[in-house]
């Protein structure tokens, strides 16, 4: 059971900072706060699949059962035209863990993160005054009730899941009820409230055709569109695609903003020994006990599961070693300046964009994106003491992280045309940034890459991310590189003391 005393300052420390009062959902949150066993249980009544399934979607990892997974027959995430099989399994899989206050207290307690969004909105009254406003994926309602606050006519609230009831009392608790609609459902299904045409609130723009062109109403009648839809490395969850679909749908295509409006993944290498020897040992020690487990089986049941030993370290290998994890890294575990692997304006991007990163059109791969980082290893002093220039390394692996904008419109379309922001904010996940829920993406290597005294380490390759076929909202990542090692100070194309052999690794990203 939460601790009420800690329950009620999360509840002050909301209302102080951000004006928000959350103190009517504490008993709620209690109550969504189960232990994992409990979860389990939970995931046992809302899927009907096997036991394995159940235990996979709940942890997180992908589905391998190709009978439920949440793609649509088009290869789009589920919401967009998948099949009911396809949304429920969708549903059990991503949207459910929304539907927890536990979780949305996790991002409503990551500071960065509301720090960022209200700047962005509450800073920027001018241009919410009086605006038809969208919140995608809305979970509390907060972003709504701040774009209400900042002066917005009409905020559409849009919640796929059951959060969108206690979306409704936070709403309604913050006196704001008469400006913001709560809209439960996907925002790919959602038609805008005929009485908000009626009275006015919503119109078309001068010149703009009142259906499309299959005959439905056109509904481009939106001025800004809030979503915090960023994942782990910024795709994680593929909820890119329901924001794009949405301003598609709802947002005036010269004068709408998003925010955000820009996005930026980045990568950078690391040295983060202590957590990839914990991942190794982890590892190393699955494969003794796979080895005393089949020694006992064969000895006291006769049976020789021997045969079973590859499928086994395939299985251990992929979790422990070529798994990313979650990290808090600081910014001494850098080893070079971080390189921009895609960037994103969200006025103009398209699901393709969502797909992945380094992909061939409509493929699930392709040439990836390159980056060449070179790590100065420490100078030595005289010949005889380590001075402070350099990095003592070694190489761990690599960490991925993103950015996001809100500011003004860069498009062709947009820029001139639609109101500037005044006053840009930024968010960034990075590690100069300290805790944010999202973290960094670390991508270890299985044998680390030591750095040498007055030389320079050049590491460079490609990486690509794509979806996986299991599922929809999950993403593997492919990193290739090659090292070479020269004197510190030569020429980078000059004469080479090592060049290491060419590597390439697949990780999930659970």
């Amino acid at each position: 059971m939460i601790n009420i005393l800690r329950r009620v300052k999360f509840a002050r420390t909301i209302t102080l900072f951000y004006s928000i009062n959350l103190s009517l959902l504490s008993a709620p949150l209690a109550s969504s706060f189960v232990l994992p066993s409990q979860r389990y249980q939970h995931t046992l009544i809302t899927m009907s699949s096997t036991t394995n399934n159940e235990m996979i979607v709940e942890e997180g990892e992908p589905n391998s059962s190709p009978s439920f997974n949440n793609f649509s027959s088009s290869n789009n995430i589920a919401t967009f035209d998948g099949d009911e099989k396809a949304k429920a399994t969708d549903f059990a899989n991503y949207f459910c863990a929304y539907a927890q206050l536990y979780h949305q207290k996790q991002m409503l307690t990551d500071h960065n993160r509301m720090a960022a969004y209200h700047a962005a909105i509450v800073g920027n009254s001018d241009i919410f005054k009086d605006k038809v406003v969208m919140d995608v994926g809305t979970g509390s309602g907060i972003l709504a009730v701040w774009a209400a606050q900042a002066g917005a006519k009409r905020v559409y609230a849009i919640e796929y899941t059951d959060m969108a009831k206690h979306a409704q009392r936070v709403v309604d608790a913050n006196g704001v009820g008469h400006i913001v609609t709560v809209i439960q459902g996907a925002v790919e299904e959602v038609v805008l409230p005929q009485e908000d045409w009626d009275v006015g609130i919503l119109a078309l723009g001068e010149g703009q055709t009142e259906t499309n062109e299959d005959g439905t109403k056109k509904q481009q009648v939106v001025d800004i569109i809030l979503s915090e839809w960023m994942g782990y490395f910024l795709l994680r969850e593929s909820m890119l695609d329901s924001l794009v679909r949405a301003r598609d749908i709802f947002l005036k295509p010269t004068t709408g903003l998003m925010m955000p409006s820009h996005a930026t993944m980045l990568l950078a290498p690391i040295s983060d020994e202590e957590e990839r020897k914990v991942q190794s040992s982890e590892y190393a020690n699955a494969m003794e006990d796979w080895k005393e487990f089949a020694e006992t089986t064969q000895t006291m049941y006769g049976v020789d599961m021997s045969i079973l030993e590859k499928n086994f370290d395939r299985e251990q290998k992929e979790y422990y070693v070529l798994s990313s994890r979650w990290a808090e890294l600081g910014t001494g575990c850098l080893l070079a300046e971080a390189v921009v692997v895609k960037e994103y304006d969200m006025h103009v991007c398209t699901v393709e964009d969502a797909r992945g990163v380094g992909l061939a059109i409509g493929q699930d791969e392709g040439q990836g994106v390159p980056f060449d980082f070179d790590i100065v290893g420490r100078s030595l002093d005289n010949g005889s003491s380590p001075a402070r220039a350099g990095a003592a390394g070694p190489i761990s692996g690599f960490a991925g992280w993103f950015t996001v904008d809100f500011k003004s419109r860069t498009d062709e379309v947009g820029r001139g045309v639609a109101p500037e922001v005044p006053n840009p904010a930024y968010l960034s996940t990075g590690p100069e940034m300290g805790y944010t829920h999202w973290g960094q993406q670390v991508f270890h290597i299985p044998s680390p890459l030591p750095l040498l005294a007055d030389q320079t380490t050049r590491i460079n390759g490609t990486l690509e991310m794509m979806r996986t076929k299991e599922s929809a909202r999950l993403y593997n990542v492919r990193i290739r590189y090659e090292t070479a090692r020269r004197k510190t100070g030569s020429d980078r194309e000059g004469e080479v003391l090592m060049k290491g052999k060419s590597e390439e690794f697949v990780y999930q990203m659970p």
